[in-house]
């Protein structure tokens, strides 16, 4: 199974973006799918995650800016990120949990410019 992470891109600090991340084929049985990002020269570092039962968590520097959903049919992630700032930069992952087998997509690309 292959994740597809898409619709980053550059946009001015205040502006919105909606990633989307969809699996190669249908999945069941999914524990949880989450959203990481990387900033540069920083280590991975977790930014929201959606379980099974549909309950859904953000790291607390988000204050309350970026949604997570999902299509559990399509078996796809989406993150909803608004008003964003320029610390929001950085490669964004999708990933999904399925037992004991995690799945990571390629990346996407934000840039957020001042």
């Amino acid at each position: 199974v292959q994740l597809q992470a898409s619709g980053g891109g550059l946009v001015q600090a205040g502006g919105s973006l909606r990633l989307s991340c969809e699996a190669s084929a249908r999945i069941g049985g999914i524990k949880v799918m989450s959203w990481y990002r990387q900033a540069p020269g920083k280590q991975r570092e977790f930014v929201a995650r959606i379980a099974a039962n549909g309950h859904t968590d953000y790291a607390d520097s988000l204050q309350g800016r970026f949604t997570i959903s999902r299509d559990i049919v399509k078996t796809s992630v989406f993150l909803q990120m608004n008003r964003l700032k320029p610390e929001d930069t950085g490669v964004y992952y999708c990933n999904l949990i399925r037992g004991t087998a995690n799945y990571w997509g390629q990346g996407t690309l934000v840039t957020v410019s001042s």
